[in-house]
């Protein structure tokens, strides 16, 4: 399903068009049927061209139908499922921002229990307080069981946002949850991590506008571990 939202969404402009071009052909269609109905004289002359007419006003009611379903389905639908509009990659906007170094007294791994390999540090500046902002969980906290996400997702010509996160340093990121309602310092969620593997996670917020053009997300750091284990 998400490959036909996606196909829809690539190809809009040449729906749009074909079912112009249809429907300039069937209305043509039946304005002549229609006056082919009005010249008439003999029964079986105008229920032919009755049925014409008929036809070609049923051919146009699908064609405006099938627009408006296309309409609503790239503005409403395919934005509000997660992966069915492609989000660019982040990795050239890291590329063309400072790394952030940290101390060496920082890069030591504070668990005890062996966990994958570090992720690289995250670049802090793509986090944008009231626009694009994890607040909960914060950078490198300690999470089990259900936990709730907060934050800020907010942009002028706000389309929706989405949570995903990756294991350690991988780039496979795995989507939780997507809406297509604006919020500041609120509530966006909810991820349950008890099917996870306790170890090291990236989580990151990807706000997108109404053009489909997604800011730098926000990533943080969280450590996930068994819901029996003290945090």
């Amino acid at each position: 399903m998400t490959e036909i939202f996606r196909a829809l969404a690539a190809w809009q402009t040449w729906i749009y068009l074909l079912l112009i071009v249809l429907g300039l052909v069937f209305a043509f269609r039946f304005l002549r049927a229609w006056d082919e109905l009005r010249r008439s004289a003999f029964g079986l002359e105008r229920r032919m061209a009755q049925e014409r007419l008929n036809q070609a006003a049923s051919v146009l009611v699908l064609l405006v139908m099938a627009g408006v379903l296309e309409f609503i389905l790239v503005t409403f639908i395919v934005p509000a499922t997660p992966g069915a509009l492609p989000l660019p990659t982040i990795t050239p906007a890291l590329l063309t921002t400072p790394t952030v170094t940290l101390p060496p007294e920082e890069i030591t791994t504070p668990q005890e229990t062996p966990s994958p390999p570090a992720a690289p540090p995250e670049d802090a500046a793509t986090c944008v307080p009231q626009s694009v902002e994890i607040l909960s969980p914060s950078q490198d906290s300690t999470v089990s069981g259900l936990i709730t996400l907060r934050g800020s997702a907010n942009l002028p010509n706000f389309g929706f946002y989405k949570f995903e996160y990756a294991l350690g340093n991988e780039e496979n990121w795995q989507a939780i949850l997507a809406n297509d309602q604006p919020s500041v310092a609120a509530d966006l969620g909810q991820w349950d991590t008890t099917r996870l593997v306790p170890g090291l996670y990236r989580l990151r917020l990807v706000v997108t506008d109404n053009q489909g053009i997604s800011q730098p997300p926000c990533i943080v750091r969280v450590n996930v571990v068994t819901p029996t284990e003290t945090p």
